[in-house]
Formats: C-alpha cells, structure tokens, sequence
C-alpha cells in the first residue's frame, strides 16, 4: 500500500474540502479532516456518487466506484473480508488499518458491510484522490 504523508494530504485538503461542503451545501469549516461524511456531514450514499465526480474533475484523476471498499479489504478475500453481511474480525482489523484517519473507536464489531461507508471520512476522501494521482501514469511529453 502506498504511504501518503501528511504534507500530501496537506497540499490538496482545501480543494478536497470545499469540493465536498459544495457537493453537501454545507459550510466549509464544518468539513475538517475526521469529520464523517454521513454522520457528520449529513451526507447520504448518492452524494458519495456525486462527490466522487466532483473530485475527478477537480483533480482530473479517475476513481473507479466501489474503489474505497475495494481498497479497504486489501489482500483479504471477499469471504475473510465479510460473513453474512457483517464484518469479520479480520475484516474490522484490516478497516483500522487501511482507515488510520477514522478514529478506532468508531470501527468495531459487529459491524455491517453496509455500515462501513459512515467510516468514510473527509481525509479517507483525500486519501483516495491522491491514492489515485500515483497510481495515474503520468502523461506522456508532447
């Protein structure tokens, strides 16, 4: 997994920022790092959509859908990653792990597969961007 330094997350926050409190029409000083987009923010699972096209635009990067709980499971399979709709113990750790900005008290079991995007916060939203930026090949000279 790549590291993303703070410096990273740091140099594109405030577009990321003001690109979601626009999608939200909410105040941009209620989006700070941690905040949870759907617990906090009051973001809905169609916003996420349309947030997610705003950060393509913004930051002319492609994030395919379904990319962060994709991410999130790592090299655990499907069946290790989830049982029956709920988060496996396994599954749980690997979340704190790929989700180091949510605060670890709000990942714990049991938790619902469908549950995991209230995780999602502002930051995890930068992360994905940039994520996607190294992972873009860079164009070629013209």
């Amino acid at each position: 997994m790549t590291n993303i330094t703070n410096e990273e997350i740091q140099a594109i926050y405030p577009k990321v920022a003001a690109t979601i409190a626009d999608a939200l029409a909410c105040d941009e000083d209620k989006v700070k790092p941690d905040a949870s987009l759907i617990n906090d923010l009051g973001a809905e699972s169609i916003d996420f959509l349309d947030i997610v096209f705003r950060l393509e635009r913004a930051f002319k990067v492609k994030i395919p859908r379904g990319k962060i709980v994709e991410e999130a499971r790592g090299p655990l399979s499907e069946a290790q990653f989830e049982s029956g709709g709920m988060v496996t113990d396994a599954g749980v750790a690997r979340l704190k792990e790929f989700l180091c900005e949510v605060p670890t008290d709000r990942i714990k079991a049991p938790l619902k597969s469908a549950e995991i995007p209230r995780l999602f916060t502002v930051e995890t939203f930068a992360k994905m961007v940039i994520r996607q930026q190294k992972a873009a090949p860079a164009a070629p000279p013209a």
